[in-house]
């Protein structure tokens, strides 16, 4: 076990950037989420990470809001555990090849390797919790005819990330339109 600093942990500072503000640098911070830097994509929908030039070393964090119809992201599975939680509005998990509706409150856990995207369900905006580990080490991108449907699979098997979105173009940073 490692020994506590002596000296207390000091507040990290903020840059201000056109689409919002990042964390500049180590140390703890507050960062409210409508004024954080959010990553947009017309195919993925929106997310917000509170990372700034430091990404977190342990896990992963986002809020990913989605629109009825539109998949998070392309299915695949992680070498490392992931957890979800439905904050507002309602989506479809697409887990293993199956299909379950979800509504606000419910939560996903996903041994690692557990295949799953989130697709937009309902009448409006859905916003999920995301936390995953970074201890591992691979993903895969399988082809699912559930997943399919969606339009959120890859053109092919693969286990990069980058073959996987090489179609899909790069997101662009923006604030979120609040409230949801």
């Amino acid at each position: 076990m490692s020994k506590p600093p002596v000296d207390s942990i000091t507040e990290a500072k903020f840059k201000e950037t056109e689409h919002g503000l990042i964390p500049d640098g180590p140390g703890w911070y507050v960062l409210n989420a409508k004024d954080a830097v959010w990553i947009k994509h017309p195919k993925f929908g929106e997310a917000c990470t509170f990372e700034g030039s430091e990404r977190f070393k342990q896990y992963g964090l986002n809020i990913h809001i989605i629109h009825p119809g539109q998949p998070n992201c392309h299915y695949h599975g992680e070498d490392d555990q992931e957890d979800f939680l439905v904050l507002k509005g309602r989506c479809k998990l697409i887990i293993e090849g199956r299909e379950k509706l979800l509504k606000e409150w419910d939560f996903v856990h996903c041994p690692k390797w557990t295949r799953h995207v989130f697709v937009g369900a309902g009448d409006g905006p859905c916003a999920v919790l995301m936390m995953g580990g970074r201890t591992g080490e691979g993903v895969i991108y399988p082809i699912d005819e559930v997943a399919k449907k969606y339009g959120a699979c890859p053109p092919k098997e693969t286990d990069s990330p980058q073959e996987s979105y090489k179609e899909c173009g790069p997101p662009t940073k923006g604030k979120v339109a609040w409230p949801l």
